[in-house]
């Protein structure tokens, strides 16, 4: 694209109270279905529960703000653990209150008695609460109640002396206690505050007095002056106070708030004029997160996503371009799409084209036109580009490929002109002509600017050194480019022959080129392996015969035993010696095997190794065999 393609300045008129992402430090998109991936796979389980209801009633959240209609629980299950949490006498009030969560959801079978009996325990618990977490799960199981069912009262009679007790634990910066008797301040209790007077608020039977809700918008405005912040704008509140009660990271304590704030301002049906650069570094801060790795953490930014997308307060829109890229060449039309943080379609709103900036200057056009609607593609379209709107491909206007011929003494001239689409001169930030010799030498010269075209003349006269006296072919190749083309120009122009003189003694020699790395390290001929023929055997006959004369010693020296009539009879029969003269005939009988070993299978290494062993053996076992016969001999002719 060319260089006056510019910066294109969207204003945004919309009809509620909007805030805008589109800042250059980043880009930001807005819930995907890679989250929806993320959600089926972080809160997934084999028997489709996950223990405990406070964890059931995040899957569900996160599920039913992304659109997920498969649900991988065991809705009987569930609804089973609700109803068992709900009619016990000794369920918590954090029990109640996140079986009330889950039952909002699935909307499981319970009678109007189960609630009577809910709502009666609750209101005895807000009565004789002392701390911010019972005020918490009582007012809000009373909250969710009311909106699961219409015959039960869950109003409140003495709202402003309940309203009272909780505001005293706030703190002059914003921040508020978890009960009277711990003086550590926390910025995730500020929010659970909020969010339990504006339950307050809703179960009043009467008005609130006027003066408590200015106060506590003041400690809002409080609040959110203590908010950090990176360089790009992205805000944040971090919990400074480390205690055992509930999560205590950033994402929670910013999802605590954003939950506080917005149940408020939905309670109270009042404006808050809450700075919008802050609401927007907030959904930055959320968006930042991108695929959290966690199931817990999921949940905190898709909740703080779904709280900011349906606040009455202020609604983060995320502005995006399909097209970065516009060519007049392509009849291409300018195109904005406004999402919300989670994807949807933004509210109706108007978009105009206010500015265009050049990036070669600083002058700016100011058209104020504004973008038609496109209800099919949900975007808003600007059909016709203004005149001063000159981008598209360039027209390099030249000849075939040349082929020249020149000595030392001449000179060589080149000269281009690029044009826009509209016919107007445009000239690029960078262009070359590179001369690569046949050795591989190459030479880069930079094409200077020449009023409306580019221009260069070498001098072959005053290159001889350069060019190390090499004569003969040198290609011609042009380079044009610009950070706004469309079409980066890289195109040879042809070549041409050089005569140079002879290189005298002390002249420079060229470089030496790199290796060609793949020719190195790249892979190397297959090495075909050949198979060696199968020497010749002799046949099968032969084989056998020359088996027949290998045993034939064998069984000769039977044939000798059986001459000589060997018997047992001079085994000894006393236990020590015969079991000497079982072991040396079994030692000889392994000297056989071991023979036997070696022909088939065993190398001459190994079968000597063994035989070492059995000699050993059998030299020792042998001579106490032969020891014990000579002495039984010697005896029977002494007597």
């Amino acid at each position: 694209m060319a260089r006056n393609s510019g910066l294109l300045v969207l204003a945004s008129v919309l009809l509620a109270s909007i805030v805008s992402i589109c800042d250059s430090a980043g880009i930001f998109n807005p819930i995907s279905d890679s989250h929806r991936s993320a959600a089926l796979e972080l809160f997934s389980s084999s028997d489709g529960s996950f223990g405990s209801l406070e964890e059931t009633y995040e899957a569900l959240r996160t599920f039913e703000v992304l659109g997920i209609e498969k649900e991988p629980l065991t809705r009987t299950s569930v609804c089973a653990s609700v109803s068992d949490a709900l009619t016990s006498t000794s369920s918590s009030l954090k029990d109640l209150f996140q079986a009330l969560r889950v039952n909002g959801i699935l909307k499981c079978e319970l009678n109007d008695k189960a609630f009577a009996e809910i709502v009666s325990r609750l209101k005895d618990s807000v009565n004789s609460a002392n701390s911010l977490f019972d005020f918490y799960h009582s007012i809000g199981g009373l909250m969710l109640i009311k909106d699961q069912t219409s015959e039960v009262d869950v109003h409140l009679g003495d709202a402003d002396r309940i309203f009272r007790s909780i505001k005293a634990l706030s703190q002059s910066d914003g921040r508020w206690r978890y009960s009277s008797n711990n003086p550590e301040s926390s910025t995730y209790a500020a929010g659970m505050a909020l969010e339990t007077l504006a339950g307050v608020v809703s179960l009043a039977s009467s008005e609130i007095d006027h003066s408590l809700v200015a106060t506590l918008k003041n400690d809002i405005m409080k609040l959110l002056d203590g908010v950090e912040r990176y360089d790009d704008g992205t805000c944040y509140f971090d919990e400074k106070f480390v205690d055992a009660h509930g999560p205590q990271d950033p994402l929670s304590a910013s999802l605590s708030v954003v939950r506080g704030i917005t149940a408020f301002a939905s309670a109270t049906q009042e404006s808050l004029n809450l700075p919008g650069d802050k609401i927007l570094g907030l959904a930055k801060f959320f968006l930042g997160v991108e695929i959290p790795g966690s199931a817990k953490d999921l949940y905190h930014q898709i909740d703080a996503l779904s709280c900011l997308e349906n606040s009455g307060v202020s609604v983060p829109l995320i502005l995006s371009l399909p097209a970065t890229v516009i060519s007049v060449s392509r009849k291409d039309q300018l195109k904005v799409r406004v999402n919300t943080v989670l994807g949807s379609a933004g509210p109706p709103l108007s978009v105009k084209l206010m500015q265009i900036f050049s990036s070669g200057s600083k002058d700016a056009s100011v058209i104020d036109q504004e973008l038609k609607f496109d209800p099919e593609r949900a975007v808003h379209v600007l059909e016709t580009l203004p005149k001063n709107v000159d981008v598209g491909k360039l027209d390099l206007a030249r000849e075939n490929d040349v082929a020249l011929s020149a000595n030392h003494l001449q000179k060589l001239r080149l000269s281009f002109q690029l044009s826009t689409p509209f016919g107007k001169a445009f000239k690029p930030h960078q262009a070359f002509l590179k001369l690569r010799h046949e050795s591989g030498v190459e030479h880069t010269f930079v094409v200077g600017n020449s009023g409306k075209k580019f221009e260069i003349i070498l001098d072959f006269l005053g290159l001889v050194d350069k060019f190390f006296y090499l004569s003969g072919k040198y290609d011609l190749q042009l380079t044009v480019g610009d950070s706004v083309m469309e079409n980066s120009i890289l195109k040879p122009l042809g070549h041409v022959e050089l005569d140079l003189p002879d290189a005298p003694e002390k002249a420079a020699r060229p470089p030496s080129q790199p290796i060609d790395l793949y020719s190195r390290y790249g892979p190397k001929a297959e090495i075909i392996h050949i198979f060696r023929a199968p020497e010749k055997r002799p046949p099968r006959e032969l084989s056998l015969a020359f088996l027949g004369l290998v045993l034939l010693p064998f069984f000769g020296f039977l044939a000798g035993l059986l001459h000589l009539r060997v018997n047992l009879k001079n085994l000894p029969r006393s236990t020590v010696p015969a079991t000497f003269a079982i072991l040396f005939h079994l030692g000889i009988a392994s000297v056989l095997l071991l023979y036997a070993l070696f022909w088939f299978k065993l190398d001459l290494f190994t079968t000597l190794k063994a035989l070492g062993f059995l000699g050993i053996f059998l030299m020792f076992v042998g001579h106490r065999t032969l020891s014990h016969l000579a002495s039984v001999s010697a005896k029977l002719k002494s007597a």
